[in-house]
């Protein structure tokens, strides 16, 4: 008998089909078993109720603390910058050393004359600030920042330096005598200041031609006046100004004339808008106000995490004896960290979804001319993001107690 009759026969090869077949079960094998484990983490979380209650608290309150704080943040950041925001200006040419709205060393006239004749600028205004005060009828005074623009000379013309947000009168009444618009939101303050009354504002009696609304920042509130008054009510010289503003011409790219203007001007600083807007929040941020916010947010993620993670350790341990028996009739470490992980990411969508909802409500609530809370989509989305990211690793404690459970352990 020969050698090749006695040699047993090779297996056949697997052809394409038999591989794929393999693979489709090994498939169908893996997501049965993630779909079961997915199916009792909900049932086991949705179980303990009070643990349930107790741990969705605790992510709610950290997504309340947090979410409303920086919400009150962002809310400040946007009365410090509506300024910049909304004065129609391109270009700004600031005082050197001009991280703020605020005065500086003024501005001689040769600046706006040589902003003037830049190529690419279409209009380039004065913009006049400081700060005044409104004396009340029955004694006392109210503070206000005072705001002085040039008036366009033409209809169509651009406004740079406001007013916005207006809801009495007309802005083009500043070109009036002595006009001024003033804060509806500080007309009692003002002495129960009206349309067309009359006040007196640094030595200077103003009548009231129009109203704005919220127009608050950090200190006191906008009152705007043309350019020629505002300089009297601050002892201006008539050459001189606190800030440029700029319009660039169609087609003009505001920070290639932002280059233009610095190379001219090398005594000043040119900032576009989206540059000056930068530099408020950073230097806002930089100060008490970023300190302050931060805290209390991290401190609201803080407990939060705590709270998430006593309590997955917590369950872990009231459930220890199901988790070997899981154990023992097949379930993985694996497994078993996949559960606790999918408990996880619903404590943390959950929990998120219900103090996003408050936080929305609070800010209806508050919202007035003084405050305003702010949540932009940002932190919407940003929110969920986080809190699961926070809820799984506050679970690592679990974890590491659920990777060195004995199976064996249910048996004594």
């Amino acid at each position: 008998m020969s050698a090749a009759a006695t040699r047993p026969e090779a297996p056949p090869h697997p052809t394409h089909q038999d591989v794929r077949r393999r693979l489709d079960r090994a498939r169908k094998g893996m997501f049965a078993r993630l779909y079961a484990t997915i199916a009792l983490a909900l049932r086991m979380m949705f179980y303990d109720k009070p643990k349930l209650i107790g741990t969705t608290l605790g992510v709610v309150f950290a997504v309340v603390l947090s979410a409303q704080q920086l919400g009150i943040l962002f809310g400040l950041l946007q009365k410090n910058t509506m300024f910049v925001d909304n004065a129609q200006a391109d270009v700004w040419v600031t005082p050197p050393g001009t991280n703020q709205l605020q005065p500086g060393k003024r501005l001689a006239e040769s600046v706006l004359v040589t902003a003037r004749s830049t190529p690419g600028v279409a209009v380039a205004s004065p913009l006049i600030y400081g700060t005044g005060s409104v004396q009340r009828p029955a004694g006392g005074s109210e503070p206000v920042t005072i705001i002085g623009l040039e008036v366009p000379a033409t209809s169509d013309g651009s406004w740079l330096g406001g007013p916005w947000n207006i809801v009495r009168g007309d802005r083009r009444s500043l070109a009036l005598p002595n006009a001024a618009f003033f804060e509806d939101a500080r007309r009692e303050k003002m002495g129960d200041v009206n349309f067309g009354s009359v006040r007196e504002v640094n030595g200077y009696e103003v009548s009231v031609m129009g109203l704005t609304w919220g127009l608050l920042p950090f200190g006191p509130p906008y009152a705007f006046f043309e350019a020629k008054l505002a300089r009297n009510l601050l002892g201006v010289g008539p050459e001189e100004q606190h800030f440029v503003l700029i319009q660039v011409a169609p087609g003009e790219s505001p920070d290639v004339v932002a280059e233009r203007l610095a190379a001219r001007l090398p005594e000043t600083r040119v900032l576009t808008r989206p540059a000056f807007h930068d530099a408020i929040v950073k230097t806002l941020l930089g100060e008490q106000l970023g300190v302050t916010f931060g805290t209390s947010t991290a401190f609201g993620l803080l407990i939060g995490f705590i709270i998430v993670a006593l309590s997955m350790f917590s369950s872990v341990l009231d459930n220890i004896k199901e988790f070997g028996t899981l154990k023992a009739i097949g379930a993985t470490s694996g497994d078993l960290s996949r559960l606790l992980v999918v408990q996880s990411v619903m404590y943390a969508v959950l929990g998120s979804f219900i103090g996003l909802g408050m936080v929305g409500f609070a800010a209806e609530g508050i919202r007035s001319a003084s405050l305003a809370m702010i949540v932009p989509l940002p932190l919407v989305i940003a929110t969920p993001l986080v809190m699961t990211t926070l809820c799984v690793f506050a679970s690592v404690l679990a974890l590491r107690r659920v990777r060195k459970l004995e199976p064996g352990m249910v048996f004594r």
